[in-house]
């Protein structure tokens, strides 16, 4: 089996050091699709290390966007990148992010699940810098064809959207090349530009990043929901339910203080697909604003 469930949860955790500046924030938030229009002030904020805020989904490239899956090195563990989707994502932020920084990050897996047809390899990070804790991250690696080897299938709850009008609802066009410019953040996968490597692994075409469209929707719910504030972001997680394909419209649906206040449960769905689910299980939990 290349994946050995034991081996791979007894493995010692992973210990490296992560830097990054205000080019890396500046290249990421320009990744999900940051900049337009350009001289728009709110845009500024993204791009313009003088007025520059960092968004809290880039602890998922920061210092280089395989450190968040150094897990899959771990003993146990050998699988082919063709079989590899990211089935889920939590970030949980413990003070807001600097634009320039260097932290201590250990990760390791802590499970793997056995879903029959495919495992779903755990993998959890933590970050320190030198005035402590600065994030804990989770991301829930699918691997199609390795399960099936006896082990425990994991929760599968799944999180039904409000039944009531969402309280916002925007649309963020992918550009044509977003897969391009967001691979230049280290997650390299040829997935996500090669047509013959996506057609090996079961697309017609190259796909998006599931982490680029977990981050245009939480600039979508910062942008929209939290009055441009990054630093009232507390946690994030989403379930990436189906795929995005550069040049669609991703539609992003908000509904607040669901069901306590600070809790935004979200959706996000492929418009020209007929709202395909992209994203599902979304919650973004912040502090209120008074």
């Amino acid at each position: 089996m290349p994946i050995d469930a034991r081996q791979a949860v007894a493995a010692a955790p992973r210990r490296t050091s992560l830097t990054w500046d205000h080019k890396d924030v500046l290249l990421y938030h320009l990744g999900i699709g940051a900049g337009t229009p350009a001289t728009d002030p709110d845009e500024l904020r993204y791009t313009l290390e003088s007025r520059l805020h960092v968004l809290p989904s880039f602890v998922t490239v920061a210092g280089g966007g395989m450190a968040q899956a150094g897990g899959l090195a771990s003993p146990g563990i050998d699988i082919d990148l063709a079989a590899v989707l990211h089935g889920g994502q939590s970030v949980e932020l413990h003070r807001p992010l600097p634009a320039t920084g260097s932290v201590s990050h250990t990760s390791r897996v802590t499970a793997v699940h056995d879903k029959g047809k495919a495992a779903v390899i755990v993998l959890r990070a933590e970050a320190a810098d030198a005035e402590g804790p600065l994030w804990t991250s989770e991301s829930e690696i699918f691997v199609k064809g390795e399960g099936g080897f006896g082990g425990e299938r994991g929760s599968s709850t799944r999180l039904e959207p409000p039944a009531r009008t969402p309280d916002h609802t925007v649309e963020r066009p992918v550009r044509e090349d977003q897969a391009l410019l967001y691979r230049l953040n280290g997650d390299w996968n040829p997935l996500h530009a090669d047509p013959e490597f996506a057609e090996r692994a079961g697309f017609d075409r190259p796909i998006l990043h599931g982490l680029c469209s977990y981050g245009i929707a939480l600039k979508a719910v910062v942008d929209t929901a939290l009055a441009g504030d990054v630093t009232r972001v507390r946690a994030y997680r989403t379930r990436f339910a189906g795929v995005a394909y550069p040049g669609e419209t991703l539609r992003v649906r908000m509904w607040r203080d669901t069901p306590a206040p600070g809790r935004i449960q979200v959706t996000v769905t492929a418009v020209e697909r007929d709202d395909a689910p992209v994203l599902a299980d979304t919650v973004v939990t912040a502090v209120t604003d008074g």
